[in-house]
């Protein structure tokens, strides 16, 4: 053997070693999910094999594509895969793979072709038959734009991936983006995506309503490891969140974990045991708007193939079993990146369904007879790129969603905004005690004649909001423990432009004294005048509302003057508002007239106490307090004092015995309510509802 020839065989034998260990190093790297890494050192062991050693080359190009493809770098994996396909790869499904990427970088001829010579080798192929519809549907959508308008938002993007959007706050004056930028936890680089491990960061709406620059968020929920793509649950305290740990020695899965809300920062993560399965990831976490059930995606087994969207119950004690959504929603391909609109719409990403590239954006409404029906949001919410992770701005059709479209076939997504004209009929209520503060344990109850039977939770601030049907007749009853129901009806007439119709529930209390306000007398007299008929004729509104409830009306008057005299006044001004009410239907047997004179003497409560800064939460406005302050602060206190109130004395008036006992109600010696002037429900600003108690005759 002649010297040279010695060097070429030594060369070739340090060569073949070099690719055995690059080959070694890729597929441990592939065996625990870091697939930019094992990419790199596939490519390096293809590059080390003679281009006569076909298979070889064609095994290494295959799973080099397929690394490409997990970090959605199509054009890496187009031109890997194409090598597989050319060095004849023994595994068909290389053209299955090659076709979809064609996809995703808008070659639908190439793709067209492509998925004809895989369905030739395999004619049941769904994903091939789905990618060939594609192929024509595609160019139509993108030739024939549909109402949605596009925008990407600056703001929100930096120079790595940004992505999966979520709005916070009743406002949605709050936006948390999941992003590889370089702000992020840590300076490791990740060996899935070859940038650092994803971290939540946060913009928030100033005082003018614009939002300021991203921030990280605050609390203990980004750490060294990959977070993101969240959602909130409807009362907004609590974060669901998908995490990704890594460890050298096992692949990486993903799984959910829970985050509390304390004021402005986040509690420790807790992780959600949804299934006992510790092989398969679950990810991309949805609450229902109704909160009962947490949506989540999964390749645990009894799926579709590929990536399914899960659900489970969320119960006091966690979850409650998992089931798959099935057909028509869930795919051979995946199906991810799940979020819904208030209204019970579900919005998903996949790219299972025909679409026009990679990920899709598509809806789906739920049906009684089918389950869902499945729409794809078309050009322009989809592109030949991914498009996933929608976020609605409450109840409209306007929000942020992700999308790795013009990024130079990169893989890095970007936030855009999108938005579609709709005309909205909305009921936009507050429920809230009666002359106090919002009451967030509300519900209201929506019933229409179109046969809608709803409940709605309010949120934090007592408000709520929901979409209407034009022509149709609603009740709306708001509804919370401890206080009387109020009713609203509303008809919602036709139109062809936005409309919302704003209501207020200021639900009475049941144990504590509720002003009235706006009862006049004549002077020095117990004659109501004219001006009181709005105020008696909603009190009857709210008797014939609460059927089962006496009450008691009582008169009060302040400290000057005569007391036996402001007594007797005060009796016979609230025998005439009982008069009034019996003479409008509501029966004597209901009402107790009750005139106290100066003898009880208001309490301040805190929202009285917010309105007037001389006064505390708690003050009574006795003779002696009232002395101590001011001119003009006395007369406000004297104002307060002179007022009509009422209080429930029974919540079970006209239900027997039998039909107590029934329905598991309290005893009828426990009906009655305890007086508790310690609780009185605040005036009116002006601190006087025009009765005139006698002592100004």
């Amino acid at each position: 053997m002649t010297v040279l020839g010695a060097v070429l065989l030594l060369s070739l034998c340090v060569s073949c070693s070099n690719e055995n260990i690059y080959f070694k190093k890729a597929e441990q790297f592939y065996a625990t999910g870091e697939y930019y890494q094992a990419a790199n050192y596939y490519k390096r062991s293809y590059q080390r094999i003679p281009a006569k050693e076909r298979d070889k080359r064609a095994d290494r190009a295959l799973r080099m594509g397929l690394c490409y493809t997990h970090i959605a770098n199509p054009q890496k994996a187009m031109q890997a895969l194409q090598n597989a396909v050319r060095y004849g790869s023994a595994d068909s499904t290389a053209l299955l793979l090659l076709g979809r990427q064609q996809l995703r970088l808008a070659n639908y001829k190439g793709a067209r072709e492509t998925f004809e010579r895989y369905l030739a080798l395999d004619p049941g192929s769904e994903l091939a038959h789905a990618g060939l519809l594609s192929c024509e549907l595609a160019p139509q959508w993108k030739a024939s734009p549909n109402l949605y308008t596009v925008k990407k938002e600056t703001l929100f993007s930096s120079s790595r991936s940004d992505f999966s959007p979520m709005y916070v706050g009743t406002d949605a004056d709050m936006l948390i983006v999941t992003s590889t930028r370089r702000d992020a936890t840590g300076d490791d680089l990740s060996g899935i995506t070859g940038v650092k491990a994803a971290d939540m960061f946060v913009s928030r709406k100033d005082e003018s309503k614009k939002w300021k620059q991203m921030e990280p968020l605050e609390g203990e929920v980004n750490s060294e490891y990959d977070e993101g793509v969240g959602c909130m649950s409807p009362d907004g305290k609590t974060m669901y969140f998908t995490r990704c740990s890594s460890d050298p020695s096992y692949p990486r899965y993903a799984e959910i974990f829970k985050s509390n809300r304390s004021d402005a920062t986040w509690s420790k993560p807790v992780k959600c045991e949804i299934s006992k399965d510790t092989l398969s990831s679950f990810a991309h976490p949805a609450v229902s708007p109704d909160g009962e059930w947490l949506y989540f995606v999964s390749d645990m087994p009894g799926g579709e193939g590929g990536m399914d969207i899960w659900r489970t119950r969320i119960t006091t004690n966690g979850f409650g079993g998992a089931e798959n959504l099935g057909r028509p929603i869930n795919t051979a391909g995946d199906e991810m990146f799940p979020s819904f609109r208030p209204n019970g719409e579900l919005y998903f990403s996949s790219d299972g369904h025909p679409g026009m590239g990679g990920l899709d954006l598509f809806k789906a409404e739920p049906d009684s007879l089918r389950g869902w029906i499945v729409t794809n949001l078309q050009y322009p919410m989809n592109s030949q790129a991914d498009d996933f992770g929608m976020t609605f701005e409450g109840i409209y059709n306007r929000g942020f969603f992700s999308s790795s479209r013009g990024d130079n076939n990169r893989g890095w997504e970007n936030i855009y905004s999108f938005e579609c004209p709709e005309v909205l009929q909305t009921v936009i209520g507050w429920v809230y005690e009666k002359d106090g503060y919002e009451l967030p344990e509300a519900l209201v109850y929506i019933v229409g004649d179109d046969g809608t039977n709803e409940k709605l939770s309010v949120r934090s601030d007592g408000s709520f909001q929901q979409i209407l049907t034009p022509g149709v007749s609603y009740v709306l009853l708001g509804t919370c423990p401890g206080f009387l129901n109020v009713k609203q009806e509303i008809k919602v007439e036709q139109s062809h432009e936005s409309e919302d119709y704003v209501m207020q529930f200021p639900l009475p209390p049941i144990n504590i004294p509720v002003l009235i306000n706006n009862i006049f007398y004549e002077f020095d007299k117990a004659t109501l005048t004219p001006e009181s008929t709005l105020a008696l004729d909603s009190l009857v509104t709210m008797m014939n509302e609460n059927p089962s409830i006496t009450i008691e009306l009582a008169s009060h008057c302040d400290y000057k003057g005569n007391n036996d005299y402001n007594q007797r006044l005060s009796q016979r001004r609230a025998e005439s508002v009982v008069k009034y009410m019996i003479a409008h239907g509501i029966t004597a047997d209901r009402l107790t007239p009750v005139g106290y004179g100066e003898e009880r003497p208001k309490i301040v409560r805190r929202r009285l106490a917010d309105t007037h800064a001389f006064l505390t939460e708690g003050d009574t406005l006795t003779e002696d307090f009232i002395l101590k302050l001011k001119d003009d602060e006395q007369e406000i206190c004297n104002a307060l004092n002179r007022r009509t109130e009422f209080r429930v004395l029974r919540t079970t008036y006209g239900t027997t015995l039998k039909e107590l006992e029934q329905n598991e109600a309290v005893k009828p010696d426990e009906g009655e309510v305890p007086e508790n002037d310690e609780g009185e429900v605040p005036g009116n600003e002006e601190g006087d509802n025009g009765v005139d108690d006698g002592a100004d005759r």
